[in-house]
């Protein structure tokens, strides 16, 4: 039996997005696949990954005195970091950048760590996760999040083994609220006519409102704009469902309408169809839903994507795409003609590295240097032939460091 280790300690959504590494563990003969995440999300990796071993712990404090947290989670974690010192781990795949992240590498030897490594006092970052912080500059050209976990394993599943190809359920439609950062949602007024713009063109015959705490006065403000006949079959759930509720509603769904949010990739997950709305910082072919059947609206401003950390000084003009008119009409046509400026329409879709997106309405102008940077990636990964043009090169030179071609890869990113 060979044990895997996965540190995942960041939010909703990664978990969800670690789905094609953990699948891909899980394939390889006699393994067992150990998961250890923040404890706030461990009922619901019961229910999204049944079969792996869990190591919660706790990892984002809640005090507001920095020492004093510390001290709470390194006494909350001593138990769960003794559990983990004690197994023999084939490999551990450490997928964050942080202190807590790179002292947990520190329970295991150094050559048997992917991602972020702790030797001797030293923090270090593998060649993967490193020139994944170069390809930053290139946000636009970025690939999916769960194709790049994914890419640990030289061995990574079938990108169309992920998720199931999403399919209406039945259950009517749900609408996500809100997402973490505010400049990423939509305003309740704009969000409740897209609402029923969908819902009528559908013959909707239900709708779920989705959110947490924060987001029930939204769900109150999106149900007074909405048509009164929509309205008397709108059930406002924010703030109202556990995991096993919300995950039990999401798969019973036609459609869930949403900005970029943990709930979006649960719906992927679980194979319900997505109708993604994207602007601000949020960019589909970084974090968009993963598998067939969805559909993604994209702002395209030239100052997208942007930083969640800086103010938006274009007053959030990504924004103008989405109200204008026209907007609702090409939601009902599809059509390429009644699609307002500002916008890209895609649809989900797979090539050899994985998760893309093809537009049915507006030009993706990046497309030909996205292909040539997928290219350069399967090239790295050892996928494909390089073609190595002008454009490749340029890549190589900003990916690649010297001693990337002086140091070898090590054994542990070799096919088990």
């Amino acid at each position: 039996m060979k044990n895997y280790l996965v540190i995942q300690l960041a939010r909703f959504g990664d978990l969800i997005q670690t789905k094609r590494l953990l699948k891909t563990l899980a394939a390889r003969p006699e393994a067992t696949v150990h998961l250890c995440l923040d404890a706030s999300l461990a009922p619901l990796a019961r229910l999204v990954y049944p079969d792996v071993i869990l190591h919660p712990i706790t990892a984002h404090g809640t005090g507001q005195d920095s020492n004093e947290t510390a001290l709470r989670m390194l006494l909350d974690n001593r138990r769960t970091f003794a559990t983990l010192a004690a197994i023999d781990f084939e490999t551990v795949f450490n997928l964050n950048f942080s202190g807590l992240n790179f002292r947990l590498a520190a329970l295991f030897a150094p050559e048997r760590v992917e991602g972020y490594a702790w030797n001797n006092g030293q923090e270090i970052t593998g060649q993967w996760p490193a020139m994944a912080m170069r390809w930053s500059g290139f946000r636009r050209l970025g690939i999916n999040l769960v194709d790049f976990w994914g890419a640990y394993c030289p061995d990574m599943l079938p990108a169309p083994m992920v998720n199931p190809k999403a399919t209406p359920k039945g259950g009517g439609m749900g609408v996500v609220l809100a997402g973490r950062e505010s400049r990423r949602s939509l305003p309740a007024p704009l969000l409740a006519q897209i609402t029923a713009t969908l819902a009528g063109a559908r013959n909707a015959q239900s709708i779920t409102l989705l959110g947490g705490q924060a987001e029930r006065a939204a769900g109150q403000a999106v149900t007074k704009e909405l048509p009164a006949n929509l309205q008397s079959v709108t059930e406002n759930m924010a703030e109202r469902t556990d995991w096993q509720r919300l995950v039990e509603v999401i798969d019973g769904l036609d459609l869930l309408i949403t900005p970029d949010t943990g709930t979006m990739h649960l719906a992927a997950h679980l194979g319900t169809p997505v109708a993604a709305f994207f602007l601000s910082s949020a960019w589909c072919f970084e974090t968009g839903p993963y598998g067939l059947g969805h559909t993604v609206y994209q702002g395209v401003t030239d100052c997208l994507p942007c930083l969640e950390t800086a103010p938006c000084r274009e007053n959030v003009r990504c924004l103008n795409g989405f109200a204008d008119p026209g907007f609702r009409r090409f939601l009902v046509t599809g059509k390429a003609g009644h699609a307002p400026e500002g916008l890209l329409a895609l649809r989900s879709a797979f090539d050899d590295l994985g998760q893309t997106y093809e537009p049915f309405a507006g030009t993706d102008e990046d497309a030909p240097k996205r292909g040539v940077l997928r290219n350069f990636l399967l090239h790295h990964l050892g996928g494909a032939e390089p073609r190595f043009d002008r454009l490749e090169q340029f890549f190589a030179g900003q990916l690649y460091r010297e001693k990337d071609w002086m140091t070898a890869e090590k054994p542990s990113r070799k096919q088990e």
